[in-house]
């Protein structure tokens, strides 16, 4: 195998771009996407993220010239995944319940990153483009001379444990915990474990693809900056031994033979791309008065519906930061929303709960069920000094959506799912006086 890159990874900076990279002078053409005959006898080939006439602020697509069409491959052939789950879902009723889970367990036999996905909630539909999946993952071998496409969405990662080099099709980008990947629908890739073993999250997202929140009255400047989002540079594997390419296709995972590495992308310019960012750069504003504000101005990338203001998916983060608002509770308030949120840990603790949410876990508060502080933590922040305090060595993040997240059963039926969660809201004491 030639891979043709540099002893180190490079990437290119900013969100949204077009970008244009080449891993031998003079692949990329000029003046046309598709010459009668591309440099270097390459194969042109457009993959496009978005309907041909969407607006050109939505419209994403990249033109690749690679060794061999990406056609070039045999006959699918279905084969079982059986813990990577796909919407609708609806094979358990949802309960009118707030869950908890522990992290699940490391596997014991080898595992590789599709194998290790386990599904614990989604809402939507991939047929309809609509809504997104959640997982959680468990690895602990690399895909050997196995390939992934994801059809139904694109795949935000979030490493909790262990760094992920993906090679993709454009590139390679390494994600370790504290970041973030993304990895575009129907783009082909592999995941390698640079730490032998692994454990995180993974967003599916079958709506509209991540893109920076708007700023509105926070101006020009704050949370996450364009520049700071990473795309790699052309990287490509020439390999002529056979390969699977695994193809998730509406909930299905199908395989094919393939006669070659599916990464052979010599050069490629667009604004569908792999990327990756170090949540530690997040701008985060808040209160300097008083009351605590809504999380959304936690948001790192939202998912948009026809409805504006109003998210397929958010991307929150409750990174290190300071608090200073006066005569203010300044853990998350008691609330219902419309909106439903699953929550991970990446490191340390999360500032409204005391214990029993760790590294690793996942907790889900549906539409309209009531939730907020446990018992301990509420009493520690009704009493503590409200000098200026810092948030240090957390790192917690939500997926939150428009649409109920339904548990799937295999997730309900985990034996690390918490069965006493309500009860961190069973020690709050009477102090109504009427005066």
């Amino acid at each position: 195998m030639t891979v043709a890159v540099q002893d180190t990874l490079q990437y290119q900076s900013g969100f949204g771009n077009r970008f244009e990279s080449e891993a031998v002078a003079g692949a990329l053409p000029t003046g046309r996407n598709s010459p009668q005959q591309a440099p270097h006898g390459l194969y042109a080939e457009l993959l496009s993220g978005a309907a041909f006439t969407a607006p050109r602020e939505h419209n994403l697509r990249t033109w690749m010239y690679r060794i061999r069409p990406a056609a070039m491959h045999g006959r699918f052939a279905e084969v079982a995944v059986p813990h990577w789950q796909t919407g609708p879902f609806n094979d358990a009723p949802t309960p009118a319940n707030r869950l908890r889970w522990n992290p699940w367990d490391m596997p014991e036999t080898p595992v590789d990153f599709i194998d290790g996905v386990r599904t614990v909630a989604g809402n939507g539909d991939a047929h309809a483009q609509v809504g997104v999946a959640t997982h959680v993952y468990a690895a602990n071998q690399s895909m050997h001379r196995r390939y992934l496409m994801n059809s139904d969405g694109e795949m935000l990662l979030v490493p909790q444990q262990g760094a992920l080099r993906l090679h993709t099709e454009l590139g390679r980008l390494d994600v370790a915990p504290g970041e973030l990947g993304l990895v575009p629908r129907g783009m082909r890739f592999r995941v390698e474990l640079l730490d032998g073993q692994a454990r995180g999250y993974i967003c599916e997202n079958y709506g509209s693809p991540f893109r920076l929140p708007e700023l509105g009255p926070i101006g020009s400047n704050g949370l996450a900056n364009a520049r700071d989002f990473l795309t790699p540079v052309a990287a490509y594997e020439e390999d002529d031994a056979p390969v699977m390419v695994a193809n998730k296709f509406l909930g299905r995972f199908w395989q094919a033979e393939q006669a070659h590495s599916p990464l052979d992308v010599v050069a490629w310019h667009g604004n569908l791309v792999p990327y990756k960012y170090d949540l530690a750069r997040f701008m985060a504003v808040g209160s300097i008065s008083f009351d605590h504000p809504d999380p959304s101005i936690y948001t790192v990338l939202t998912s948009g519906t026809d409805t504006p203001g109003v998210a397929n998916c958010d991307f929150v983060i409750f990174p290190p930061r300071w608090l200073v608002a006066e005569d203010t509770f300044r853990p998350p308030w008691f609330h219902r929303n419309v909106m439903s949120e699953l929550m991970g840990l990446v490191q340390g603790v999360y500032d409204a709960k005391a214990e029993g949410f760790v590294p690793g876990g996942v907790s889900l508060h549906n539409c309209m069920l009531a939730h907020g502080p446990d018992a301990a933590t509420f009493e520690k922040a009704s009493q503590a000094a409200l000098a200026p305090h810092k948030v240090k060595d957390t790192l917690a993040f939500m997926f939150e959506s428009r649409h109920v997240f339904r548990p799937t059963a295999q997730a309900l039926a985990a034996p690390n799912l918490q069965p006493d969660y309500d009860s961190v809201w069973a020690g709050f004491n009477r102090h109504f006086e009427r005066r």
